[in-house]
């Protein structure tokens, strides 16, 4: 498929493209136009972005060139596309949640993320697609179909944000945000080759429904490129009234991160995420990995975590979350519910008080141990995912390296474990597997410490240029 025909400004990190739409070098209905062509050419092959509102979008376009023209101070995202996740409202924009049952549901006030993205200037295209209520990391559902991965069509997108993931692989937005539980954004920044920030609880505060006080599910940026993915962060994060676990410091703390070099870095590198099967290709990469950070100058310790507890936290609470959030669809529509979901909410409804109370005193005793290892070390590092991107015609994979998977999600546990802590975590590029598969890894950092991760991200983006480089084989 040849894309040859949109501007060469749709691969440049979106860092570039602000500084080009900010000076005037390039206008923001310029800047749209080519990404709905490259959409228009690429968007049929791997069905990442769902609902289009291109002539909503090309008036904005339009004001944004305007306001420019006539000196009205501009956003730090003024004029750049970029799709919204189909799990996050949008007023006049079809939001499914990937479900039959709000197939045709048309929120009337943006989510609050949404709503400073406009503010800072972004201009929306459309919505990404995703599983059924954000539901496992494998991008499917019965309204849209399957997301399919740009680096070999028979794979899957991971998910739940595998339409974020792979339209930003293609260059069909500058820019998307993600939400990740226990994995949803940074499965699919492995699978897609892209960059994810899952960022501490509150950092991007989410005033909706439900256990505001709940530290597992969050929302954060998704780029091309640890640059793009903090450009991002500057705008969508900040404290908010509504929402009681809300970070006070502004987004503008980091418009003005530089790199960190890996010299000297103290790095605790596990390879196995405290003792979970891995596919050997996988292994293959984290064990390259490990040895470019150790000829970058980076102090290097193996070790693996103690996370014991972290599956126990994972898979209650999320369980309790879906008991609150689903529950009335469930027994409203079962037959419009998918079976995993259903299985969700049983899983709820069975919980004791005992368990959960367990779970909430074994979360904390997680992370005060991540938090005085993470006093030993600067970050832990450790892949991402424990397997390639699998076939897309398989709902999950039922066992990784040999080893049964118990739960639709336990293949996840790389990702959810980690979670469990509560730390933030970056998911950048590291490898490929010998079929040109991407493979990442996942850089933890300290409760709150985004500034010092992203510092620590953008210097790992040099070291690893030609793994971000690498374009996918639909742009070919």
């Amino acid at each position: 498929m040849s894309t040859s025909g949109c501007s060469d400004f749709l691969d440049r990190p979106a860092t570039e493209l602000a500084a080009l739409l900010h000076t005037g070098q390039v206008s923001a209905v310029e800047v749209l136009t080519a990404h709905l062509e490259r959409i228009a050419a690429v968007n049929p092959t791997v069905n990442a972005l769902v609902t289009l509102v291109p002539e909503q979008a090309l008036a904005e376009a339009a004001a944004a060139d305007a306001r420019r023209q006539s000196g009205e101070p501009l956003g730090l995202l003024h004029g750049l596309p970029v799709a919204v996740k189909d799990v996050v409202d949008t007023a006049g924009i079809r939001t499914t949640y990937g479900s039959r049952i709000y197939a045709g549901h048309v929120p009337e006030q943006d989510a609050l993320i949404v709503q400073r993205m406009r503010a800072a200037g972004a201009i929306v295209v459309g919505k990404s697609n995703v599983p059924e209520f954000g539901a496992g990391s494998h991008t499917f559902n019965e309204v849209f179909g399957a997301t399919l991965n740009p680096y070999a069509t028979d794979r899957s997108a991971g998910g739940s944000s595998g339409g974020a993931a792979a339209a930003l692989a293609c260059g069909m937005v500058a820019l998307a945000d993600g939400s990740d539980l226990g994995g949803s954004l940074r499965n699919p920044a492995s699978f897609n080759n892209v960059v994810g920030l899952r960022p501490s609880a509150g950092r991007v505060p989410s005033p909706g429904p439900g256990n505001a006080w709940d530290p597992a599910g969050v929302l954060g940026p998704m780029g091309r490129s640890v640059g793009d993915a903090a450009l991002l962060l500057s705008a969508i994060a900040g404290p908010d009234p509504h929402t009681p676990l809300s970070i006070d410091e502004p987004g503008s703390v980091f418009t003005a991160i530089g790199p960190r070099s890996l010299a000297g870095t103290r790095i605790a590198f596990s390879h196995t995420v405290g003792g979970l099967p891995f596919e050997p290709e996988v292994l293959a990469v984290a064990e390259a990995t490990r040895e470019r950070l150790v000829a970058a100058g980076a102090e290097v310790t193996d070790l693996e975590p103690d996370l014991s507890g972290a599956d126990e936290v994972f898979e209650t609470l999320r369980a309790l979350s879906f008991l609150d959030g689903r529950t009335a669809d469930v027994e409203a529509h079962a037959d419009l519910v998918k079976a995993t979901v259903k299985q969700d909410v049983s899983w709820g409804r069975e919980l004791t008080p005992q368990q959960i109370n367990r779970a909430l005193s074994l979360r904390t005793e997680l992370f005060r141990r991540l938090q005085d290892l993470l006093a030993r070390f600067d970050v832990l590092i450790a892949p991402t995912v424990q397997l390639p991107p699998f076939p897309a015609s398989t709902e999950y994979p039922s066992s990784v390296a040999g080893v049964s998977m118990e739960r639709y999600h336990t293949w996840m546990r790389s990702c959810s474990r980690i979670t469990a802590t509560a730390m933030p975590v970056l998911a950048v590029p590291a490898g490929f597997t010998p079929q040109g598969l991407p493979v990442g890894m996942q850089i933890v950092g300290r409760h709150r410490g985004e500034q010092e991760l992203l510092a620590f991200g953008l210097g790992w983006e040099r070291e690893f240029a030609d793994v971000f480089a690498r374009r996918p084989v639909v742009l070919d």
